[in-house]
Parts: structure tokens; sequence; C-alpha cells
């Protein structure tokens, strides 16, 4: 039996430069930033011993291995992601489950990494990744009404088990990755009915848990016991944020609930006093924010490159929804353009919530910024997105050169009429 692997050309002419150009970048931003805000990680380093430039170099080395994998991965065939993401999701519900057993990693609290062999792996980013491809390659198999509801169901099934899963550790990511899957589901064509009616339940537990936890735990000074110990830090950070009660007297009050917000608002504060803030490398606050790397490298960036850095960081995490987008149109493969899709507003809705809370504008969620923070397992696994997508799109590319090549002849071989 023959290797279908074996059949795979290897040709740089349709690569797809756009995504490219966004992905180089982000590499590039990572770096400098990593620079900027790892002050806390150099001094750890050296009270501890080590070289004090060794956290930076890991991570480095980190980000060229993402952009080797998505080198390679990008000359793969779209069957091979939708293969792979299905082992992808299987893996990752399995490190999902051992974490709600409160068997791996934690930190904060919060179970949400597994080691394997010395290696850190977060089981929401697999779960995340296998998810989308998973639920992209079901609901395109739908094609009368009757599949519609089998596939409706199999993906709203996956995706409660899931997000329930992802939920026990991180609330956020998986109001994230329901937000992505019931896009998906807008796109594919699902009845405005069936995902209203998601929206409006999803809503109403969301509403009805927070209610439960702060009168039955929050009020009165209680903690749930597991897997459920995280939702009063939930409440806590929710009400933090939407209480308006004595907010005048508490706006500038310190503690260890708010200290890294407050930090974090500061370092925003001084950027905003200059358009292009107070200069690469200048930053004060990266030695007081304890997550200054990772999920507040936003803030430092803020404060070093002002109003101006800020936006145009925007506009590049907005210019990867803006290619799917485009992209898309040409895709001849809807499962193919289902995936791009889902991975680009997946990269995108992160990276604008990350912002969000680095200035102050939502409650705390520690959601890193898409291949900027500071994580082994975030940058690898944000590499892979872009390996797809390129990969997607550099398939489509190659079949529209081909179609018009096909065109061309066919028009060449038309005789000619000769009229007298």
């Amino acid at each position: 039996m023959s290797n279908p692997l074996s059949n795979i050309k290897i040709s740089r002419d349709h690569i797809d430069r756009p995504f490219w150009i966004i992905f180089s970048i982000l590499v590039a931003v990572s770096i400098l930033a990593l620079f900027s805000a790892s002050s806390t990680l150099i001094n750890r380093a050296t009270a501890l011993g080590h070289n004090p430039l060794q956290p930076i170099a890991m991570q480095i080395v980190y980000l060229f291995l993402g952009v080797g994998i998505a080198y390679v991965m990008q000359f793969l065939p779209t069957w091979v992601y939708r293969f792979f993401g299905y082992l992808l999701f299987a893996l990752g519900l399995l490190f999902l489950l051992l974490n709600a057993m409160h068997i791996g990693w934690s930190a904060n609290g919060a179970y949400r990494w597994i080691k394997i062999g010395g290696i850190t792996i977060q089981s929401s980013e697999l779960a995340k990744l296998g998810l989308i491809i998973v639920v992209s390659d079901l609901l395109t198999r739908i094609h009368d009404e009757q599949s519609q509801r089998y596939y409706f169901r199999i993906v709203l099934i996956l995706t409660i088990v899931t997000c329930v899963l992802i939920m026990i550790g991180n609330l956020s990511t998986a109001i994230l990755l329901g937000s992505v899957i019931l896009l998906l589901m807008i796109l594919a064509r699902i009845p405005w009915k069936w995902w209203t009616a998601i929206i409006a339940a999803a809503i109403v537990i969301l509403v009805i848990g927070y209610f439960i936890v702060k009168v039955a735990y929050v009020d009165k000074g209680k903690e749930p016991g597991r897997p459920f110990d995280r939702t009063v830090t939930w409440v806590k950070r929710i009400d933090a944020k939407f209480n308006i009660k004595n907010s005048q007297e508490k706006t500038y009050k310190i503690n260890d609930d708010n200290y890294q917000a407050m930090m974090a608002s500061v370092a925003v504060a001084r950027g905003g006093q200059s358009p292009l803030g107070v200069g690469p490398g200048n930053s004060l606050e990266r030695n007081y924010l304890p997550l200054a790397n990772a999920d507040y490298i936003f803030a430092i960036i803020v404060e070093e490159t002002g109003i101006v850095g800020a936006v145009l960081l925007s506009l590049l995490y907005l210019s990867i929804l803006f290619r799917c987008c485009f992209s898309s149109n040409r895709y001849s493969d809807y499962s193919a353009q289902l995936m791009v899709m889902g991975l680009g507003i997946m990269l995108t809705l992160q990276a604008l919530v990350s912002m969000a809370v680095a200035v102050g504008l939502g409650p705390v969620t520690g959601q890193p910024l898409p291949m900027i923070s500071k994580g082994g397992t975030s940058a690898i696994i944000t590499s892979i997105y872009f390996g797809i997508m390129m990969g997607v799109a550099r398939e489509q590319n190659q079949k529209h050169a081909e179609e018009q090549l096909t065109r061309q002849e066919s028009m060449q071989n038309i005789p000619s009429i000769e009229t007298e």
C-alpha cells in the first residue's frame, strides 16, 4: 500500500505571502516585547544563580521552533489537518479530564497543564484547536434537513463537553471557544432559531450560576469543593470590575486582588502621556507587574509605544481575520474555508480580549496575547494555527492557478472561425 504522504509536492510558488508577513511581524514584535517585559524573569533567574537571559532564550527557541513547524505544515494537504485534528481533540479531552481530577500541573489554584517528559502542555489549547477542526469537518457534511439535525446535535454535544471541561479551569477560554463554534454554525447556515436558543440558554445558565455562587459562597465567605473551586474567583473578578458601589473610594486602593490590574493601568497611563509612549526599553511598570511578559504584556507595549503602537498591533491582529475572509472567497473546499475562518476568529477574539483586559476594559481573564505573550505551548499552538491557515491558502492558491492554466489551454484549443 502506497503512503499518501509520499504524493505531497513541496513547491514555494503558491505560498501565501500576506499570511507570512503577518506571522513574521508577530514573531518580531514578540521578541522585542519579550526583552522589554522580562525584567522580573531576569531578576528571578539572577537571584537563583541562573543565566539571566535563559528565560528569554528559551522563549526565542520556542518562537523559531514554531516558525519551523508553520513552514513545514503549509505544504501538507488539508486532509492531514482534519485527520490530526481528531487526534488532537481526543488528546485534549483526555488531558482536560485529568485536569478536572486535579491531575497535572497547576498555577494559581487552576489545573490547566499536563507535563510529559519535562514538556508542559496546556490542555485547553489542544482541545480548542482540535474542536475547531472537528466542527469544521462535521458542519460540511450537512446535505439535507435530516443530516443538518444529526450533525448539529453532534457538534452541540462535543462543544458542551469541551467547554464544560475547559470552564473548570478557565471560564474565559470556554466562552471564547463557544463563541467561535457559534459563529461557525452561523457561517454553515444553521437555522437561526437553533443558535439563538443556544445563546439564550448559555446566558441564562451563566447568570443563574453567577448568583448561586455569589449568594451561597462569596457572600458567606465559603469555598465550593472540586471541581467548582474556581467559581468563587470568577465571581470576585466580575464583582471587582463591575461593582460601582463606593468605586471612588476603591479606585486607588491596591490590594492582592487588584494589584496586577492596577499596575497595568499605571503602565497604560504612562504610555498615554505621548502618542508614541515612553519609548522602547523605558518601561518602569515591567519591574512591578508580575505577569508583564504574559497576560499583561500589552500594557507594557502601550506604555512604551503609546496609542500608535496599540492601534498598529490591533490592526495587525484584525488583518488576520481580514486575510481569512479575503482568502475564503477563493476556496473550493468548504471544510477548509470553515477551518480557516474558525482559526482566524479564535486568534483575533483572543487578542482583542487580552488587549481589553490589559487596558482595564474587562475583568481579569488570563488570556495571553497570541504569539507575543510568553509561553511555550501558546507559541507552538499559535504557530500551528498559522501553519494550517497558510497551508489551506497555499493549496487553494495552487488549485486556482491550475484552474486558470486549464482555462487558458482550453481557450487556445478552440478552433478559429474564419469568415470571408
